[in-house]
Parts: structure tokens; C-alpha cells; sequence
């Protein structure tokens, strides 16, 4: 009787597993990928990584998005330097909200095997290209088969649900809420490449645990992912892969739990992992 039992959860497992593989084979992912970096220094083996996951060779082209920064030129001149140094060439796409980029600065965008995303404030980027040709040249660069990359605020705009750094009760720039509180984390749209998640930077350097167990708790159909500066994601085919010299967090809400006292946010069975380099999981 024993072994009839065990045979028959073996078999059941066998046939979730089977299932599994059967619904992953049906999912198209986008034929591009991500490379979301958290802040910071970015090592050249992070550089490397990157340049190398994009199929780039020598005298390459990278296209250089400066608008997150207050000051684009000196966002591209000190962005463009690694990959430089890496013997690629770099096309600077600044686009205001005032003007449109060229034809030949589009076919740039298109073509290229690598899009990157400078540092800065995430919203500014988002409003530069907002009803510009250059947010559907970017999506469909990523389906089509382009790597997209970007640090810090190049970071927070890869998801859908995008964390702006504001917080709607406490008007004061704090670079980590003190509290957890319903209603306090302001979010805007951002590009949407990544849907399954929302992206936070400068993670534990910044100790920004507060902001995102917000999020998950606020939004608990999404994973809630913060990478640490020095150190990125590398997502590809449903999966991510932390590339650099710390860690990355990601937060669960599995029950979509959630309560409110005096306006504070409570959760049960919240799910917390720690990835090391090297280390993947699914998205």
C-alpha cells in the first residue's frame, strides 16, 4: 500500500513537472534582454558581462540616453568612457520634451544591439520621451532582440509599475520612507519592458527595505526587486541572473495580504529571498 502511494505522488509530481515545461514552451518571451543595474561603480567585469550579452564587437555602437540626468552631455561623457574603453563607438539620443530626434538618430536607436540608460531622476526621463517616437523604438528594439540597460534611475524605469523616489505624505526628499504606510509611495508608468515586477536601486546602501515591502504589500502580483549598487540583473528568457559584487532582494506577497491601522501597512507570510552572483530565479 505504501509503495502504490508513493508511486502515485511520484507520478503527480511527474506530471506537474510535465505541465510546467509545457506551459513554459508556450510562453514567448521578448527575443532582447535586460541588463538593470543597481547604482553605484560598475566593474568592469559588470561592463564586460554586458557588452558581451549584447553580441557586441569591436567598433559597435551603443546608444547613450542621457535624459534622466539634469545635465545629459555630462551624463553621456561620463557614461560613454567604459564603453569606450571596451573599443565600442557611442551615439548620444538626448530628446527634450521640446524637440523630436532625427531620422538618422532613430535608425540609430533601432538598430542598435544596445540601448543604455543613464542615472538621474526616473521621471524626468519618462517625460522626455512620452508621446516621442523613441519610447515605441525602444520596446520594439527590446522585442526585436536588443539589449536594454540601465543604472539607477535607468533602473526604475525598466518596470511598468515605476517608483518615482517621492512619497506622497511626507513632502521632504527622505532617500528611504522611515515608515511603511498605505498610500505614501508615489508610482508612475514607466517603459513597461519588465511586467512582472517593480525594480528599486542603491538597495542596501541605501537601506530602501521600507519602500519596497510598501510596494509589495500595495502591489502584490508583482515581485519586488532591489539590486544593490555595483551589481545587476541580467534578464533573459523569463529569467534573471544577478551579475556584479553584491546582493539582490526580492520581495513576495504569495497570499496578497494585507491591513491597515492608524494608516500603517501590515502583511502576513511575506516571502523575502537573497540572491548572490551567480544566482538566478524566475521571473
Amino acid at each position: 500500500m505504501k509503495k502504490l502511494v508513493l508511486f502515485g505522488v511520484l507520478l503527480s509530481l511527474l506530471s506537474t513537472h510535465l505541465i510546467a515545461q509545457q506551459v513554459q514552451s508556450k510562453v514567448k518571451f521578448p527575443k532582447g534582454k535586460l541588463f538593470i543595474i543597481g547604482g553605484g561603480d560598475r566593474p568592469d567585469a559588470l561592463v564586460k558581462r554586458m557588452i558581451t550579452e549584447a553580441s557586441l564587437e569591436a567598433n559597435d555602437y551603443v546608444v547613450i540616453l542621457p535624459m534622466a540626468s539634469e545635465e545629459p552631455d555630462s551624463a553621456y561623457f561620463y557614461a560613454k568612457k567604459q564603453f569606450v574603453n571596451a573599443g565600442l563607438r557611442t551615439v548620444n539620443c538626448t530628446i527634450s520634451t521640446k524637440q523630436s530626434l532625427s531620422s538618422s538618430a532613430l535608425d540609430s536607436l533601432a538598430n542598435a544591439k544596445l540601448i543604455y540608460i543613464s542615472g538621474g531622476d526616473q521621471t524626468r526621463f519618462m517625460n522626455s520621451i512620452n508621446g516621442s517616437a523613441v519610447r515605441a523604438v525602444i520596446e520594439k528594439a527590446y522585442l526585436n532582440g536588443a539589449m536594454i540597460a540601465g543604472t539607477s534611475a535607468g533602473a526604475a524605469v525598466m518596470s511598468k509599475e515605476m517608483i518615482t523616489g517621492n512619497e506622497l505624505l511626507h513632502k521632504e526628499y527622505r532617500a528611504t520612507p522611515q515608515v511603511i504606510e498605505d498610500g505614501n509611495i508615489e508610482i508612475k508608468e514607466g517603459l513597461g519592458l519588465l511586467t512582472s515586477a517593480v525594480i528599486d536601486q542603491h538597495f542596501l546602501i541605501r537601506s530602501r527595505h521600507n519602500r519596497l515591502l510598501s510596494m509589495v504589500i500595495e502591489y502584490p502580483s508583482k515581485k519586488a526587486i532591489g539590486i544593490d549598487e555595483s551589481t545587476a540583473i541580467l534578464i533573459k528568457n523569463g529569467w534573471a541572473e544577478v551579475v556584479g559584487i553584491s546582493q539582490v532582494i526580492v520581495y513576495q506577497n504569495p497570499t496578497k495580504s494585507k491591513s491597515v491601522g492608524n494608516n500603517k501597512l501590515g502583511a502576513k507570510g511575506l516571502k523575502v529571498d537573497i540572491y548572490l552572483p551567480g544566482e538566478k530565479f524566475a521571473l
